[in-house]
């Protein structure tokens, strides 16, 4: 019945282009687009598409006309935003206006290659636009706590197409060596999963060696409904992390629908994940099993300066059966796993954010795995109210200065959060976390500095500081999500942040690029890691990045 669906689903990407209209690709994951669009949203500050902007990747459409509007609006833009919105045209020219498109490169190659200065090979044509974009980032790192030289090496290709006004496809394949930190490959060993990687090889002993190939095929079934198909990454929210989905492990395969209309905005997804397995040698020929994952969001934007949403989702995991009540578009999950009599893991949560005076935006966002008032009101750390918080600021141009900008977040995260009695039904893909790379047990603090000084140079300074209870002896004291919650340590109660004795941790890191060309950075980044109970750490990076996102170790 599995393969049936998944014949159906596929066939339907190629039938329904025919009788549709076009759809816009999305951003990659980790686009220096993401600053501008942080910027502008919070000095347009009731944009009724950027107000949406916590849905990632990002509509390119909607990106473009948005730049329009602030690029014809009276906002006080700086000499820095002003270079960063045209190079943005650049980098979407199939929906950009202004002329934009007839903008050409000085120096074409054999008058084919780099004829516009964002793409390798473009094409923009009346019925037919074509990005075709080499993939590169070489990196070479220094970790004390290794005389290992590690490193990074990357190589591959992103495409991008809109054909006869029908159908719009996305893909991006890269094939990865990566030595990385000490720390890195110690929880890759830990959980057998390279972090945002799937299947891989252990490369010259203490590296990996994986493919990360994603595809997505995008129409429009009505007028305000856009469908997308594919295997690829997603990030729910305005935070530097997200309670709800965030990008930090594997891609998924799935079908999402977005109905975009007068104040609101409502997404489905379904996902196909594969559950947590414990044998070793992930590069062999061998078949894991399935489960999967149904979320829903809605938004509503009004007063237009405020956004609310809700969200619910569902992981559930059965022999030989799909759970067909799951495929029901509309919200309301907790409902239908009633009906069935369900035993999955759901989840419900309600963010917002409010963009304020042109230089604020506040967010947050709450998720409730299982809540109970009761037992919040006895105050005794009762296991099963698992739920988590965030609260987070923007602040840009801050302290007047332009382009500096500043953003703080706390995250904190019950134990037992995001993990199940059914292993197969906990947060997780490819055993690695959903949402909080951190899991869950956690109180975590943010800082993020972000400065543009010129056009082409970006500076970082990030802090992360938490404190996380662990799960020591062999005890499960609800840090670790893939561990079964009815083998806690304690029978009912006790279990409060930190349990059963907070550790204090923190990650600090510096970046500085420079970008020659478009899309071509030269780069370098320090990171400090301190660890209570472990020695300190430095890590330093220095290398090269065309065309993707850079690789953090941020955790």
């Amino acid at each position: 019945m599995l393969q049936i669906i998944k014949t159906f689903l596929v066939g339907l990407i190629f039938i329904a282009p025919f009788c549709v209209n076009a759809q816009s690709a999305l951003f990659q994951q980790g686009s220096k687009e993401y600053i501008l669009l942080d910027r502008l949203e919070i000095k347009l500050q009731k944009d009724s598409l950027l107000n949406f902007s916590f849905i990632k990747p990002f509509n390119r459409k909607w990106w473009a006309s948005a730049l329009d509007r602030a690029a014809s609006s009276n906002l006080s833009l700086s000499r820095v935003d002003r270079y960063n919105i045209n190079r943005s045209r650049l980098n979407n020219l199939e929906w950009t206006s202004n002329g934009a498109s007839t903008i050409k490169s000085k120096k074409a190659v054999f008058n084919t290659f780099f004829k516009d200065p964002a793409n390798m090979i473009g094409v923009n044509e009346k019925d037919f636009f074509l990005s075709v974009n080499p993939v590169l980032q070489l990196q070479a790192m220094r970790d004390d706590a290794t005389d290992e030289l590690l490193y990074l090496n990357t190589r591959g290709a992103v495409v991008r197409s809109l054909i006869g006004g029908k159908v719009g496809f996305q893909a991006y394949l890269t094939e990865n060596q990566e030595k990385p930190p000490v720390f890195v490959r110690e929880d890759a060993g830990r959980f057998r999963a390279v972090p945002g990687a799937g299947r891989y090889r252990i490369f010259k002993r203490t590296g990996f060696d994986y493919f990360d190939a994603r595809g997505t095929v995008f129409f429009n079934a009505a007028k305000f409904i856009n469908l997308q198909f594919g295997f690829d990454k997603m990030f729910l929210g305005n935070g530097y992390r997200s309670l709800f989905i965030s990008d930090h492990s594997n891609s998924h395969l799935f079908l999402n629908m977005n109905l975009r209309v007068w104040k609101l905005n409502y997404m489905s997804r379904i996902m196909e994940l594969t559950p947590q397995y414990t044998r070793d040698g992930l590069g062999g020929d061998s078949l894991y099993p399935k489960k999967y994952a149904s979320i829903h969001h809605i938004s509503f934007n009004a007063p237009k300066w405020l956004t609310i949403g809700l969200f619910e989702g569902v992981v559930f995991g059965r022999k030989n059966q799909f759970e067909f009540s799951y495929l029901n578009p509309v919200m309301f999950i907790r409902a239908a796993e009633l009906n069935i009599g369900s035993p999955d893991n759901s989840f419900i949560g309600i963010d917002a954010k409010a963009n304020l005076a042109k230089h604020v935006q506040l967010y947050g966002q709450v998720m409730l795995d299982e809540f109970y008032t009761k037992y919040i009101r006895e105050r005794k750390g009762w296991w099963g109210n698992k739920w988590a918080f965030q609260a987070g600021m923007k602040y840009i141009d801050f302290l007047g200065v332009k382009n500096l900008d500043l953003q703080l977040e706390t995250n904190w995260i019950r134990p037992f959060t995001y993990s199940h009695f059914d292993t197969v039904a906990n947060y997780t893909h490819y055993n690695q976390a959903l949402a909080h790379p951190l899991m869950s047990n956690v109180k975590e603090y943010i800082g993020i500095l972000k400065f543009q000084p010129a056009p082409k140079w970006y500076m970082q300074a990030k802090t992360i500081y938490w404190q996380s209870g662990a799960d020591t002896a062999r005890k499960n004291f609800g840090n670790n999500i893939f561990l079964d919650n009815d083998t806690r340590a304690l029978p009912q109660n006790g279990y409060f942040f930190g349990t059963p004795v907070p550790r204090k941790n923190l990650n600090a890191s510096f970046w500085l690029a420079y970008e020659i060309r478009e899309n071509l950075f030269l780069e370098t980044n320090l990171v400090y890691r301190k660890i209570e109970g472990r020695p300190n750490n430095l890590i330093t990076s220095v290398g090269m990045r065309w065309n993707m996102h850079r690789r953090e170790y941020d955790y």
